[in-house]
């Protein structure tokens, strides 16, 4: 258990550092925020006085009467609490608030993705490890190579090309506007037909995993304990699965947790291909209106996330690598 308290602790000093360098890095860029969210009132018609400017300073965190380190002990609170400020371009909405219209279509594409690439990544690895040397193997280990070194907005360009603009998909959306779902499968099916194409681009550049894993599972098969197993005719599933399988996935897990950074990227970048609305259309939103405390909060949700995912992983080999358990105690 100390393992995991320590983990946990990382991870939290890293939270720490995100969320002090996210409220540092407007400050250090050239230019107001307030400023400029200003200008655009003054174009729409607003007042803009002294008042105004001072109340809206104070209201987005850039108080020019208090200190630095008062507004960042302010802004860190806000943050434990639930408060990230109101969005410029969205306002009244909080940031809060726009992010939870759209965080939960991110999670979908993002944990499905991890599911089914993981699913495929280890069960193609074993595979391919325990058939190495034969074209099956040469063809499954090249093909995810290959995927792997394409970007995925490549990808994703392709597939809009190829599927949304000839209409054989959605172009965009979550699910089909002013539809009435005459039950929850019809809602699931819709659902699943919006996300088919944002899933696959990012899916499709995931396979790097099958390399990682093959790699993990011809050391294991290497071992004593492979080959012992061998001689007393334990059966090639059991060999397969039971031994050098589960040895082998350690590594992977950790690995697929790091990827959650380049997943979440990748899906920024989708997202706005296909007009799907999770964090990538926010974030985009926030970066054309100036948007900065909009923008912070998706950073800090997206920091959230990546070390919720590393955690988890964390959980994951404690509970499979008997030797983590052994140090904990």
């Amino acid at each position: 258990m100390q393992y995991l308290v320590k983990r946990l602790g990382y991870y939290a000093v890293a939270f720490f550092g995100a969320i002090t360098l996210n409220f540092f890095l407007p400050r250090m860029m050239p230019g107001n925020p307030v400023q400029q969210y200003m200008q655009s009132l003054y174009k729409t018609g607003g007042t803009v006085s002294a008042e105004v400017i001072a109340a809206v300073e104070k209201m987005f965190g850039f108080d020019q009467d208090v200190s630095l380190f008062t507004s960042f002990w302010r802004y860190l609170l806000g943050i434990l609490q639930g408060d990230w400020g109101y969005s410029f371009s969205r306002y009244p909405d909080t940031v809060l608030n726009v992010i939870k219209g759209s965080i939960g279509w991110t999670i979908f594409l993002i944990g499905t993705t991890m599911i089914i690439s993981f699913a495929i990544n280890v069960s193609l690895g074993i595979y391919v490890a325990w058939k190495r040397g034969t074209k099956r193997d040469m063809a499954i280990t090249l093909t995810g190579q290959v995927m792997t070194t394409i970007p995925t907005i490549i990808v994703a360009f392709a597939l809009s090309f190829a599927f949304a603009y000839t209409d054989i998909f959605p172009r965009g959306y979550s699910v089909t506007p002013l539809l009435k779902h005459a039950n929850n499968w019809e809602y699931i099916k819709d659902v699943a037909y919006h996300a088919f194409l944002p899933l696959m681009a990012i899916l499709l550049t995931s396979f790097g995993g099958i390399m990682g894993m093959r790699a993990n599972m011809i050391n294991q098969l290497g071992e004593d304990y492979i080959v012992m197993g061998i001689a007393k005719g334990v059966p090639d599933r059991k060999i397969m699965f039971g031994y050098g399988a589960r040895n082998a996935m350690l590594p992977v897990i950790t690995s697929l947790a790091m990827s959650v950074g380049f997943l979440l990227g990748g899906s920024l970048l989708v997202e706005r291909i296909f007009n799907y609305p999770g964090l990538g259309m926010v974030m985009m939103s926030a970066i054309n209106g100036r948007d900065y405390p909009l923008m912070q909060g998706v950073l800090i949700i997206s920091t959230i996330l990546m070390l919720s995912a590393n955690f988890t992983a964390d959980i994951l080999s404690f509970l499979i690598d008997p030797r983590l358990r052994k140090q904990g105690k």
